[in-house]
């Protein structure tokens, strides 16, 4: 993947959305992501599907709604308030995500 790109579920378990990536892979496998890029729609459905600065995602996780623009991809799973610098919440969304139920 290039530096202008990430997968999908690599950049969920960075965020920590997720425990582990395989989980988060499987999340996006079963369709429950959305993606909006220059206005587009899309509903993600493989991992490895790439996500740019400034796309915006939109998922339902432990009964809540998920809405957040992509600001950066990491190098790695970092802490907390190092994983809340990889994306921005979006109006209708929570503050941080919820505890990985996972």
């Amino acid at each position: 993947m290039s530096d202008d790109a990430c997968r999908v579920d690599v950049w969920l378990w960075r965020a920590r959305f997720f425990k582990t990536r395989s989980l988060a892979a499987k999340f996006v496998d079963e369709g429950r992501v959305r993606l909006t890029r220059a206005g587009q729609e899309s509903r993600l459905d493989k991992p490895a599907r790439p996500v740019k600065v400034g796309d915006q995602l939109v998922f339902a996780l432990g009964g809540r709604l998920i809405a957040v623009q992509v600001e950066g991809f990491g190098e790695r799973r970092g802490p907390a308030t190092e994983a809340r610098g990889l994306y921005s919440p979006l109006q209708n969304s929570s503050e941080a995500p919820p505890p990985s139920p996972h």
